[in-house]
């Protein structure tokens, strides 16, 4: 695992050993940024991101490598955050972000009330958690921390649906890579 492009090109990340966590493939990461930049990788520069459900960071760092301002690591598993931190540290990032080790609801609450408004936020929970998909998706439909030009993306396996819609979030498209898919919603 490595990031793609940007500051810290094909600088390697670490994983968590085991099956636990299941980190956001180099190809899935490489369609979801070409998908968000469109062929402008200048459209990052100075965003805010939420890495909900963070495991090892990979997304959220990639975002950091191509220009993001700042990025909310949220991992309520205390072994997944200890390995942010690591990749943090080995890619020698020192401000940019905040690693929130808490539940994904909890963080959203807690960040929701600093003001923050995101440009991109990323939710991979564990496949088999399906109700971390809807949970996570209603409560940012309602709250404050996404505007109108904030896009969501969702990684889900590709047999499962998370939903077209939740309050306001639409879903606008879906694309199928492998055994994974990413859904990308807005505000509508």
């Amino acid at each position: 695992m490595r990031i793609i492009a940007g500051q810290y090109r094909s600088r390697s990340l670490r994983a968590l050993p085991g099956m636990d966590t299941r980190p956001t493939s180099d190809r899935l990461r490489e369609t979801l940024f070409n998908v968000l930049t469109a062929g402008d990788p200048g459209v990052l520069m100075g965003t805010v991101w939420l890495d909900l459900f963070a495991g090892t960071g990979a997304v959220g760092l990639e975002a950091l490598s191509r220009g993001a301002r700042w990025v909310y690591f949220v991992e309520g598993s205390r072994r997944a955050a200890a390995t942010i931190r690591d990749n943090l540290g080995a890619l020698g990032v020192q401000d940019g972000f905040q690693l929130v080790q808490r539940d994904a609801i909890a963080a959203l609450h807690m960040l929701q009330e600093t003001g923050e408004v995101c440009s991109h936020c990323y939710i991979d929970p564990p496949y088999r958690r399906t109700d971390l998909y809807g949970n996570t998706l209603s409560f940012l439909a309602q709250s404050r921390l996404l505007a109108a030009a904030s896009i969501v993306s969702v990684e889900h396996h590709k047999l499962y649906d998370p939903g077209e819609a939740f309050g306001a979030l639409r879903r606008y498209r879906v694309l199928v890579q492998g055994d994974a898919s990413l859904s990308f919603y807005r505000l509508r």
